[in-house]
């Protein structure tokens, strides 16, 4: 008798009813959209991330190559005009009279590094996105002391993201 009961209570019940389908539909669509978002929102922030690492880099690169230099300078030219009339050169001699020169010269936003050792020449770029921008990139010397300010900007459109550095390096005084 009670398998008999069994088979009468379910005997209209032979699948899913509307309700159920379209509940399982919402909560699937639910579950698509937020997994959608969170793509999109951890490719966005990927790419911001990315291009920040670079402009700080940059900006960080330039100022480690021009302190490393004025450490070193005996004689600082053009800081007044850098990088946008003029290029900063930096020279100096060595305790057993080699004479070196650096030069910093800002083109289309690469920053490049002139070497001269002895009469030999060096040509390293140092960066590729400083923001040649008077505003935010400039450096004042002032009895032997180089006020830097370098900013790198990567990205394009509303998605550009700057870095600015700012460093103050004293130079040796002459031998």
């Amino acid at each position: 008798m009670k398998l008999f009961r069994s088979k009468f209570l379910t005997k209209g019940q032979a699948g899913f009813t509307l309700i159920e389908l379209i509940a399982a539909v919402a909560i699937t669509g639910i579950i698509g959209l937020g997994a959608s978002i969170s793509t999109a929102q951890v490719l966005n922030n990927t790419t911001k991330n990315s291009d920040y690492t670079l402009a700080s880099r940059d900006a960080m690169n330039a100022i480690y190559w021009i302190s490393h230099d004025v450490l070193m300078a005996q004689s600082i030219n053009g800081a007044g005009g850098f990088p946008q009339t003029e290029d900063l050169s930096l020279s100096w001699k060595a305790w057993n009279n080699t004479e070196y020169t650096a030069s910093y010269t800002l083109e289309n936003g690469v920053l490049r590094r002139i070497y001269t050792k002895n009469g030999q020449v060096f040509t390293t770029v140092i960066a590729s996105y400083i923001n040649p921008d008077e505003a935010f990139t400039y450096c004042t010397s002032n009895n032997g002391t180089l006020s830097l300010t370098i900013t790198s900007s990567v990205g394009e459109g509303d998605r550009v993201v700057s870095v600015t550095k700012v460093s103050e390096i004293i130079s040796r005084p002459s031998l």
